[in-house]
């Protein structure tokens, strides 16, 4: 049967000696690779931890994200990444929620894990360190001194294989659940969507324990045998060297980072002739970011993924010709293997030129929320996943993204979507980054905030803000106020937290 830790079985099997894993002065063939993944798995299992466990990874990028994950898999239990800039109370949450039997994490968030088990963890939880950390048994270190004979558990094409909680922009996160069949229809759909291929050379800088890196970089890469060079966290000059040194083919990037990339002076003159591919995604990018992007590196096929985490990820996206068409759209139609629609509050398809809420259907959407069947019956209807999104549909047939349902700025009785004047915003040149909100107004409902981080020196008022906005979009969507900060507030994934902007402002308003 097909299974995610299977493919990085077969994959050893037939290309043992290539390059598997990169990370720093780290280098593991594959065959190096699955024999490693044998003995982590092999001391995880000595310490009871079996089919259908949740085991649980709290940890930056490495080498050995990537072990204890496939190690995970090997055993049949399900895979639990965990954001590690997680707090104690959200990782305590997220433990508990997921009902996890072990905890893995790094140095790096030991403090955290340190304040959690003071503040009393479930006792049946085992909990590991990845490195020396005094307190906790080294995961590593064990798995060091056994033998590492392979671990042969009965796996099914249809077992649970990982939880991958959302981001959590609004309350608590949800846990997606995903089994083997629904994790490798991903990486399917999206070697075929994005022209993966037999040798290549992927860099991984966006957090692998994010659905997009994970489950649309590493797993379908690790399938057909590339190379995986992993950074700990984004530095712009780093991420050109390795590209240029490693010969790198293909890069996921959210947007913020590929805005640094292009801020590079050196950008355009780097060797990055091996570079086939550029995804980006998890955020909106805007056109004016897009056709720079295009105009520095114009040989890379540049491609828009448009998903959420509950569709595999899965959604919709543009190719290199639809990205050059139409740099400001979303996408022009769903990945492979799936559908999408946009519909009306009834259900309806929507006319070309409206707005309504983006819909998926395919092999890649979720089971349903861990233990939230409610949740799940509310957001899976008739098969089809209901995002959240709202997407207007041109005649052209592409659709674009233009605000969440529950961030619809509504002022004067006329809708706003805020990512039209995010995007008007995004091309002034004295702004770096930038988010619209609405707030309540006594007379027009709601008035439109703009949120924005400006350039070292540069200076910016509301009336000059207004006529550059002009030119672009209708008066009506217009910034009513202007707010200077010095940071967006952003998940991992890029998107921005409306819900901490607003909180700001509201603590800002008050006497």
């Amino acid at each position: 049967m097909a299974t995610i830790g299977a493919t990085l079985r077969a994959t050893a099997k037939r290309v043992p000696d290539r390059t598997a894993l990169v990370f720093g002065d780290c280098r593991y063939t594959y065959a190096e690779l699955d024999a490693e993944v044998d003995r982590v798995a092999a001391v995880l299992a000595e310490h009871g931890i079996a089919k259908g466990d949740r085991l649980a990874l709290m940890a930056t990028n490495s080498d050995r994200f990537v072990i204890v994950f496939y190690a995970a898999h090997r055993l049949g239990a399900l895979f639990v990444p965990i954001n590690p800039a997680s707090a104690a109370p959200e990782l305590d949450y997220l433990l508990r929620d997921s009902g996890a039997a072990a905890l893995v994490f790094d140095a790096a968030v030991a403090p955290v894990v340190r304040k959690a088990v003071e503040n009393g963890l479930p006792e049946a939880i085992r909990v590991f360190g990845m490195s020396e950390i005094d307190g906790f048994p080294d995961l590593f270190a064990l798995a060091a001194a056994h033998d590492g004979a392979p671990i042969e558990v009965e796996i099914a094409e249809s077992d649970d294989a990982q939880i991958l909680y959302t981001s959590g922009t609004t309350g608590n996160p949800k846990g997606a659940l995903f089994d083997h069949h629904r994790a490798l229809w991903v990486a399917l759909s999206c070697m075929a969507t994005c022209g993966m291929a037999e040798g290549d050379r992927f860099l991984h800088v966006a957090p692998l324990y994010h659905a997009a890196e994970l489950c649309i970089m590493l797993i379908p890469g690790t399938l057909i045998g590339a190379t995986h060079v992993v950074h700990n966290g984004f530095d712009p000059a780093q991420v050109l060297d390795t590209m240029e040194r490693e010969r790198i083919t293909m890069f996921f990037g959210v947007p913020t980072m590929y805005q640094f990339l292009l801020r590079r002076p050196d950008a355009a003159a780097r060797d990055l002739s091996a570079w086939r591919t550029g995804m980006f995604g998890a955020a909106p990018m805007p056109a004016s970011a897009v056709e720079q992007l295009i105009e520095t590196w114009p040989e890379v096929n540049f491609l828009q993924l448009c998903g959420q985490t509950e569709a595999g990820p899965g959604g919709i996206f543009s190719t290199r010709d639809q990205v050059r068409e139409r740099p400001d759209a979303s996408g022009r139609q769903a990945l492979v293997m799936m559908q999408a629609r946009v519909v009306d509050p009834d259900g309806g398809d929507v006319a070309a030129g409206e707005v309504g809420e983006l819909i998926l259907r395919g092999e890649t959407v979720m089971k349903g929320y861990w233990n939230k069947p409610e949740a799940t019956a509310e957001t899976v209807r008739d098969g089809w996943l209901h995002t959240g999104d709202l997407a207007r549909l041109d005649a052209d047939g592409y659709m674009t993204l233009v605000d969440r349902l529950k961030d619809l700025i509504i002022t004067g009785g006329r809708n706003v979507y805020s990512i039209e004047v995010e995007n008007a915003i995004a091309a002034h040149p004295a702004i770096v980054d930038s988010a619209v909100i609405g707030r309540s107004h006594p007379e027009y409902g709601e008035s439109i905030v703009a949120v924005v981080v400006l350039a070292e020196g540069a200076e910016l008022g509301l009336e000059e803000l207004r006529e550059f906005c002009a030119e672009r979009i209708a008066s009506y969507k217009l910034p009513h106020d202007l707010v200077i900060v010095g940071a967006i507030p952003r998940n991992p994934s890029g998107k921005i937290l409306k819900r901490d902007l607003r909180d700001r402002l509201t603590a800002i308003e008050q006497p």
